[in-house]
């Protein structure tokens, strides 16, 4: 097994785009949901694409194949190509689509956090601490749609805020 000893630059840049992307959900909380369907649509379709190549590189370092890295890579293309094509659908689903997709992630999260151990307990644990969260705040968007509405913005940049670190954490 090869141990990576340099700095993931594809892991920060993505990190960094969720980060910018969560601050921006901080920052225009009020701001139109079709503007919210757009930016994370497209941010949905890099972070599938990047679940699919990231799948690889673990199997070049871990020797471990994931299979559930490729599904939970083609559902996020699937969401963002969703609500690409259809807005209007995606503005009225929006606290459903976000609420399965937070679910959805953070439980293979945590079914793949095993694979974390190799890089050390901390990093292990912090995955799973992210993961926790972001199935809690999944449960809050599926249970409360009309409040979830109405704090979507803050919601999802803070979930966004979470992987966009947990990525910068990895990068280094």
């Amino acid at each position: 097994m090869e141990k990576r000893n340099k700095f993931g630059w594809e892991y920060f840049l993505i990190g960094l785009l969720f980060i910018f992307v969560s601050l921006v959900s901080f920052n225009n909380p009020d701001s139109s949901l079709k503007a919210i369907v757009y930016i994370f649509a497209i941010v949905a379709i890099i972070k599938g694409i990047f679940e699919l190549f990231f799948r690889r590189k673990l199997h070049e370092f871990t020797s471990q194949k994931s299979t559930l890295l490729i599904v939970l890579g083609i559902f996020d293309l699937v969401i963002g190509a969703f609500l690409l094509i259809n807005t209007n659908a995606g503005v009225l689903a929006l606290p459903y689509i976000f609420a399965i997709w937070f679910i959805v992630d953070s439980i293979v999260g945590l079914a793949e956090s095993d694979i974390f151990k190799v890089r050390g307990s901390g990093y292990y644990w912090f995955m799973v601490v992210i993961n926790i969260i972001g199935i809690i705040v999944g449960i809050m968007l599926l249970f409360n749609p009309i409040v979830s509405a109405l704090t979507l913005a803050f919601l999802v940049g803070f979930y966004l805020m979470m992987i966009g670190i947990s990525l910068l954490v990895y990068a280094f």
